[in-house]
């Protein structure tokens, strides 16, 4: 009968730096000598392993023991790291593919936590075979001790090389975490085919993003999580084209937009049992001004929304201001407050907001970000860029 044994954590022994001492100088005071540190030191095979199934997925630790390193006969404070091995290879050949799992530990007596061991084990089976599943089923694990002089770089030594016979690890897809960042690409997006461009976070929710982009009737476009990573239609679970862009599925899984104009892209995040899963919204494209320069803090006042060039190259360009005052202008998204999508100037570039802001830009970010504006000027905005001015 199959045994699946749990080991549990058990409590830690303290290997005590041991001096002693006198009233006089003597040669009997211990002495460092790691000169027969080289030769090793014995990893004991855990009692019953050759009978033992450790299920990695169903165990707090694998108990392991060992001898301290000759370090002249004094018990020097040692710092053990694991070392871990599936290819039986190591056992005479210890520059074969190994990993040194994450935690380290002052006792020769340990429990090596049974959750690195399985990454360990299952990132080297994966590093030998990208293309296939891990297996679930038990292998032979090897495993040694590398030991050094805590809080030292002496006293380097390694243990013999233990078998665990029986060990079963599982692959544990990683928990997902909504993205950090977004980016479109493609025919008519900056240098087509050539930039990514990247969409701004929405302030304040996680894994949405926003762009403003110009697309010719027949542009094709891409997206991904990072540059280079193209992915296209089929990984976008659902469109909704609240824009009559005309939005369908192109040659090599490209995007393509039927309809010319300017549109706002918004990449909706959610997290479906431990995967990502994607929802684009097209928009038609908006930008406003608002506030003290406009004398009116409505989102999406019509008398103060941003005119649309006629393609990508042109500027965007708002209506005059009505009164001294800071800068404040948005990308709006319908159905989000406009200052999710707010931004404003840096050094000639459009900053979206990234930050808390309780009274204004000047105070909450700083002078650099805050744009002073005028009576009867204007703002012009070049999306494709995201280039800006006041003038």
């Amino acid at each position: 009968m199959k045994h699946i044994f749990k080991w549990m954590l058990l409590p830690a022994l303290m290997l005590p730096l041991v001096f002693c001492s006198c009233d006089d100088d003597r040669d009997s005071n211990p002495t460092l000598d790691t000169s027969k540190a080289s030769e090793g030191f014995v990893l004991n095979v855990p009692a019953n392993a050759a009978n033992n199934t450790y299920d990695l997925a169903n165990a707090s630790g694998v108990h392991l023991t060992c001898h301290q390193p000759n370090y002249g006969g004094v018990p020097y404070v040692t710092r053990y790291y694991v070392q871990v091995a599936i290819d039986e290879a190591f056992l005479t050949d210890t520059t074969v593919a190994h990993k040194e799992l994450p935690s380290s530990y002052t006792n020769a007596e340990m429990s090596v936590a049974s959750s690195e061991l399985n990454d360990s084990i299952v990132a080297l089976f994966k590093d030998e075979n990208p293309d296939l599943n891990y297996p679930e089923e038990t292998r032979p694990v090897y495993i040694r001790l590398r030991a050094v002089i805590d809080n030292t770089r002496t006293g380097l030594s390694y243990s013999n090389i233990i078998t665990l016979p029986k060990v079963l690890a599982r692959y544990v897809a990683p928990k997902a975490t909504y993205p950090k960042q977004l980016f479109v690409i493609g025919s008519s997006i900056q240098t087509a085919w050539s930039s990514w461009k990247s969409a701004a976070p929405v302030y304040g929710v996680d894994g949405q993003f926003y762009t403003m982009v110009y697309f010719p009737a027949g542009a094709e476009f891409k997206w991904g999580l990072a540059n280079g990573d193209y992915r296209g239609f089929s990984r976008i679970k659902t469109i909704n084209d609240k824009a009559d862009a005309g939005i369908t599925a192109a040659d090599e899984d490209n995007i393509k937009v039927a309809n010319a104009g300017w549109y706002v892209l918004h990449f909706v995040t959610d997290i479906v049992d431990n995967a990502l899963q994607f929802t684009l919204n097209v928009h038609p494209g908006a930008a406003y001004i608002i506030g003290n320069t406009t004398g009116d803090w409505t989102d999406g006042n019509a008398a103060s929304a941003l005119t649309a060039p006629a393609n990508g190259s042109g500027e965007w360009v708002s209506p005059a201001f009505t009164s001294a005052g800071e800068l404040r202008a948005y990308v709006k998204v319908p159905g989000i407050e406009w200052w999710h999508t707010e931004f404003t100037l840096y050094k000639g570039a459009i900053f979206w907001r990234n930050l808390n802001i309780i009274s204004n830009w000047a105070e909450d970010a700083g002078a650099d970000y805050s744009v002073a504006c005028e009576p009867g000027q204007k703002l012009y905005v070049n999306f494709d860029q995201n280039t800006a001015e006041v003038k």
